[in-house]
This record gives structure tokens, sequence and C-alpha cells, in this order.
């Protein structure tokens, strides 16, 4: 049997990518309290919002109150998305404790994203990553379509290197592998995982699984089974990608949550303040939330 590790790191993005592709705009209290609740489940790291141009993503435009009026709890990190040096002056305006950058692994995507080209992108983001570290933040990168792309298809893992390999050379501290339109399977994982380990320690890399498929949670534990101990996933499965046409939520938070545990892997959060947290953005959205673990919630109300 494969050695699996004891504990792994789950950093929620529920409030950033669960929420960006939302129709209703969610009301920047409601907002805070949601996050304030989700502080109190162990969670150690929550994604907050983006500081992209409003015109972009309408649903984050108040990233910088939200920032500045949760209750911050100690040993959790606020985490928020920077696109360029505006964004980033604002982050830190707001005492954003982790600042993430962000392309992707195909041209296509990374154009409709960030209406940029790839070697556009790099020096773009170099600034912001030399800022950041020059401010004492640290910063997380996020590579996108790292399995396929929605406009250019199937990516080779050696694609997905290069890009690693550049935003590492800045100074990121960690990098967010991105499966964003949930199409890959577990051997797609092992072939990408085996391309970026000889070159990238594996405690500096995060999977960040869609569940598009339902593949998710199977893409994890072969993640797991090769040494990774970060993932990033969304309360209630949350979330899609606005330049991703089909790609539907993040693997949830509770779904995982409830299968690492009886694997006996660690997390150090709880699962009944978690659900509790999901009835709360449940309530706001006005929807049921779709996660295993919510429907047995609910069925058993």
């Amino acid at each position: 049997m494969l050695k699996l590790p004891e504990k792994v790191i789950i950093k929620e993005v529920g409030p950033r990518d669960g929420l960006q592709n939302e129709k209703m705009l969610v009301p920047t209290e409601d907002k805070i309290s949601w996050i304030d609740s989700l502080s109190e489940t162990g969670l150690s790291y929550i994604e907050v919002s983006s500081f992209v141009h409003p015109k972009w993503i309408p649903q984050l435009a108040d990233a910088y109150d939200v920032l500045k009026t949760i209750k911050r709890k100690q040993g959790v990190t606020y985490a928020a998305l920077v696109p360029n040096l505006r964004g980033l002056e604002r982050a830190l305006e707001a005492e954003v404790d982790e600042v993430s950058v962000f392309m992707s692994a195909s041209e296509g995507h990374n154009r409709s994203n960030i209406n940029k080209s790839m070697e556009e992108t790099y020096p773009i983001l170099e600034e912001v990553v030399k800022e950041a570290k020059q401010a004492g933040k640290s910063v997380r990168g996020y590579v996108s379509t790292v399995i396929a792309c929605p406009y250019d298809g199937a990516i080779a893992p050696s694609k997905v290197r290069e890009v690693a390999d550049r935003l590492f050379s800045m100074g990121i501290d960690e990098l967010s592998l991105g499966e964003t339109i949930g199409v890959g399977v577990p051997s797609q994982v092992e072939s990408l995982l085996e391309e970026l380990l000889p070159h990238f320690d594996s405690g500096k890399l995060a999977m960040h699984f869609h569940d598009t498929r339902g593949t998710a949670l199977a893409n994890i534990v072969k993640s797991l089974e090769m040494g990774i101990t970060i993932f990033d996933s969304a309360i209630g499965g949350l979330g899609g990608c606005p330049y991703a046409k089909g790609a539907s939520g993040n693997v949830a938070t509770e779904d995982l949550l409830y299968m690492l545990h009886e694997m006996g892997i660690e997390t150090g959060i709880n699962l009944d303040q978690l659900l509790k947290s999901a009835l709360l953005i449940e309530g706001t959205l006005g929807k049921r939330l779709k996660s295993r673990q919510m429907d047995i919630f609910h069925a058993e109300e």
C-alpha cells in the first residue's frame, strides 16, 4: 500500500472562486458574516476576495470593504487574488495576509481570462510578486487549465512545468494547479505530477479541482498517493470559471472533509461547524448547495 499523509491543509476558496460565478450580487455584510463563520470552523486559510477591476467581476467589487471588516482569527490566513500593481496597492491597504497571482497554462484561456498572451502576463506578475514580497507578504501562484483548456484542448504536462518554473523563479511561495474545466481523471493527474515532482517540492504544490464530471475526489486521492498535502475547495461546491463555459463548481469542502476524515487523515476542520457555515450561504443565495454532504444533511432534517 502507498503511504498516505497523516494531515493535509484545506484552503477554502468559496468566498472568491465560489462567489465570482454567482449571478446574484451578495451583499457585503452577508459576505462578511459568512467569512466570519468560516473562521470558526478550524480552517487555516480563506481566500476572501479578488482585487480585479469591478467591471470584470462585479460580485467582488467590495473586496476592500470585506477584508477591512471581517473579524480576523489568529492562525487563519486571509488571502486575495491580485492581477496587477494597482490591485496590489489596494490589497495591501486592506491588510491582506497573502497575495495570489494568476495565469493559465494555455494561450486561449489566458487571453480570455486576462486579455493578454502568456508572455505578456509574466512581467506583470513579476512586478506584483516583487512588490508583495518587499511588503513582507507571502505570495501564492495559480495556474489554470493544467489538464485541458476550453479553447486549446489538452495541455501537455511539460507546458505546465514551464509555467511553474517561471512563477517559482519570480519568488512565489506556493503554486496551486487548477483543473479548471473539470475534465481530468487520475491517470492525467499522475502524468502531470510525474512531470512536476522531480523539479518542485511537493510541499509547495497545491491541487485545485473542479467537479464538472464527478472526478474531483478521485483526482484528490491520486494526488494524496503522490505526496500532495494541500488542496483547494469551496464550501457547497460553489464556483466555476466565467471564462470556461460549462465548467461547474469546485470540489465541495464538506465532501472532501468527509472523505479525508474517514481515511484517517487530519484536517483540523470541524465538519459540523462547516455545515453550519454552508447553511448560512445557502440562505443568502436562496438555493441548495450542490454537495453530497448537504444533500444528506437536508434529507435528515
